[in-house]
C-alpha cells in the first residue's frame, strides 16, 4: 500500500495539470448519502416522479416535498478531510480544477476556487419563469415552497433534473481540462454516469495518468486506472497529499 501512495504521490507532484473528477462518494463522509444507494433520497421518491425538470414544472409544490428533504440532508454538511486534501492540492498550485457531479457546494466551503459543476449547485435557487437568481439562505425552507420576488412563480434549485441539458460551459471547460490534463484524480466516483462518465478516458486517451481513489473497484480499475488507493477517501486522499507536499 506505501508503494501505491508513494507512486500516486510522485505522479501529482510531476504533473503539470493534474484535475480531479469527484462524485457522491466524496461527500458521503460529510453526512449525504449517495441517492442511488439504499436508503437514499430514490429509495423514498421515485426520479422519474419527483426528479425530472416535467415533474417540476408539471406539479413543483409535488417536487418541492422531495427538495425539503434533501436540503434537510445537506443544510448541515461540511466538508471533510477529503475536500480539504482537495483545497491544499490548489493551493499548492498543483490542482487545476475539479470536476464534480455533486451538487453541496463543498469543494467552494472547502476552499477550492475553480470547480465546474455538472449538475449544478442546491445553494441557489432560479426561476423558471423570468430566470431571477437567489441564494438559497434567503429564504426559510419550512415546508413552503419559496418563491421569486419579481414575478411569485415557485423557484427551482439550481441543479440539474433528469431530462434537463448539462450546462454548456460544464461541458466546454471540462472536455478542455481533460484534454490537457496529464494526471487525473478519481475520487469518490464510479465515473458511469454520462457525461462525466468520458472525463477520465478523455484524459487518458490523451496521455493522462489516472489515480483512482474509491471505497470498492469500478469498471475503471481493470481498464484505465494507474495507481488504485482503496479505502475512505476521508482518510486516503489526506494521507496522499501529506506526502505529495513532503516530497
Amino acid at each position: 500500500m506505501d508503494d501505491l501512495y508513494r507512486r500516486a504521490a510522485e505522479i501529482i507532484k510531476d504533473s503539470k495539470c493534474l484535475i480531479a473528477l469527484t462524485g457522491a462518494g466524496i461527500s458521503v463522509e460529510s453526512g449525504i448519502p449517495d441517492f442511488r444507494s439504499a436508503g437514499g433520497l430514490w429509495d423514498k421518491y421515485n426520479p422519474a416522479e419527483y426528479a425530472t425538470i416535467d415533474a417540476f414544472r408539471e406539479d413543483p409544490v409535488k417536487v418541492w416535498q422531495m427538495i425539503f428533504d434533501m436540503s434537510r440532508i445537506t443544510q448541515n454538511a461540511k466538508p471533510n478531510p477529503a475536500h480539504h486534501a482537495l483545497a491544499k492540492l490548489e493551493e499548492m498550485n498543483i490542482l487545476k480544477s475539479i470536476i464534480t457531479q455533486n451538487i453541496d457546494n463543498l469543494h467552494q466551503e472547502a476552499g477550492n476556487t475553480n470547480v465546474i459543476e455538472y449538475h449544478g449547485n442546491a445553494s441557489h435557487l432560479e426561476c423558471l419563469k423570468c430566470f431571477a437568481s437567489y441564494p438559497a439562505e434567503e429564504f426559510e425552507l419550512d415546508g413552503k415552497p419559496p418563491t421569486c420576488t419579481s414575478c411569485h412563480e415557485i423557484l427551482k434549485p439550481s441543479v440539474i433534473f433528469f431530462g434537463e441539458m448539462i450546462p454548456r460551459n460544464a461541458l466546454v471547460d471540462s472536455q478542455r481540462y481533460a484534454e490537457s490534463s496529464d494526471a487525473i484524480l478519481v475520487v469518490g466516483t464510479s465515473a458511469v454516469v454520462y457525461p462525466a462518465s468520458t472525463i477520465p478516458y478523455i484524459a487518458k486517451q490523451r496521455g493522462a495518468q489516472v489515480i483512482e481513489m474509491n471505497l470498492e473497484e469500478t469498471g475503471l480499475t481493470s481498464s484505465i486506472t494507474d495507481v488504485f488507493i482503496q479505502g475512505r477517501v476521508g482518510e486516503t486522499l489526506p494521507k496522499l497529499i501529506e506526502l505529495v507536499a513532503s516530497l
